[in-house]
């Protein structure tokens, strides 16, 4: 995220590598050692099931847009993406990223596109979707929407109606270069779980103060009234975000939205950064992994 890019940057001067002694595994490395290992899982997708539902449970290809979650921005080094350890189409052994799970690690390497950007808000997804139907791929997975979320202020968070405008243009994007092509739609995260769960490092509290994610993150120990309505609203606007993806994604044929599992799941001090306490940790991005490939491969969706 673009200002979370900044902040970083400020950081990065007054010293980074007392950062990397917080972590409980190697400098920058985002990794708990006492994390459990991504698993894999044991039950093998229903062709009869996938039949009936006309969902392909086993796609060919994989193209990944959004923003720097899908980058992996930080989850390596400090002010970097990181595209390796992506949730869905990385390479990390350690993260077993969407496109490995449901390819292997040969055909992943060539079969799967990264087309997301660090700092991008859904206004900018039909451009990344255009890019996603130029390699007419069998899936395109969508994580998009915390950054619109996540502003200086709440004034400036993306108001619904041009989400929702800007996702269904995205979707007609898509559509007019491969009509076929399934899509995965994950929710935006709980922006709030991550306050309260992120809060309680005091190392990541004051990375925050740089200016990480005002809207939300901002006087992460102010729990006065303005504080908690902002933080409400900002939650609020998230969760009307996930309506859209849900709706819009119904009106598709081919698409299926991962029913909230992702603003759900409960991320944390493993799963997050340990460089700035806000995007996901390689640990992190192996559970977005799991979260998806458990909803594309199984037999229906999500409720």
């Amino acid at each position: 995220m673009r200002t979370a890019e900044a902040a970083l940057s400020a950081l990065s001067l007054v010293g980074v590598a007392a950062l990397a002694g917080c972590s409980s595994g190697d400098p920058g490395d985002g990794v708990s050692r006492n994390a459990p290992a991504a698993s894999s899982p044991s039950v093998s997708p229903s062709p009869s099931a996938s039949a009936a539902s006309g969902w392909n449970p086993s796609p060919g290809s994989v193209a990944a847009v959004g923003d720097s979650i899908t980058r992996g921005f930080d989850a390596c080094s400090v002010l970097a993406d990181c595209p390796e350890v992506s949730w869905a189409t990385g390479s990390d052994s350690l993260v077993r990223s969407l496109a490995v799970r449901l390819l292997g690690a040969s055909k992943a390497a060539d079969r799967s596109w990264n087309h997301a950007v660090s700092g991008a808000r859904m206004v900018q997804l039909p451009e990344q979707m255009a890019l996603a139907a130029k390699e007419r791929p069998e899936l395109v997975t969508v994580m998009m929407g915390a950054n619109d979320a996540c502003r200086d202020s709440v004034r400036l968070m993306t108001p619904v109606a041009d989400f929702r405008a800007s996702f269904e243009a995205s979707m007609r994007q898509l559509r007019a270069g491969a009509p076929e092509a399934q899509v995965y739609v994950s929710s935006v995260p709980d922006l709030k779980r991550l306050w309260s769960t992120g809060r309680l490092n005091e190392t990541g509290k004051k990375i925050w103060e740089l200016g990480i994610c005002r809207s939300m993150l901002a006087d992460a120990d102010d729990l006065g009234p303005a504080a908690v309505a902002r933080r409400d609203a900002v939650q609020d606007r998230v969760v009307a975000y996930n309506e859209v993806l849900r709706d819009v994604c119904a009106k598709d044929r081919h698409c299926r939205y991962d029913g909230g599992a992702v603003f759900g799941f409960r991320f944390t001090g493993a799963q997050l950064s340990q460089w700035d306490w806000f995007h996901p940790s390689r640990d992190g991005q192996a559970r977005l992994a799991e979260i998806a490939y458990r909803n594309i491969t199984a037999a229906e969706p999500p409720a």
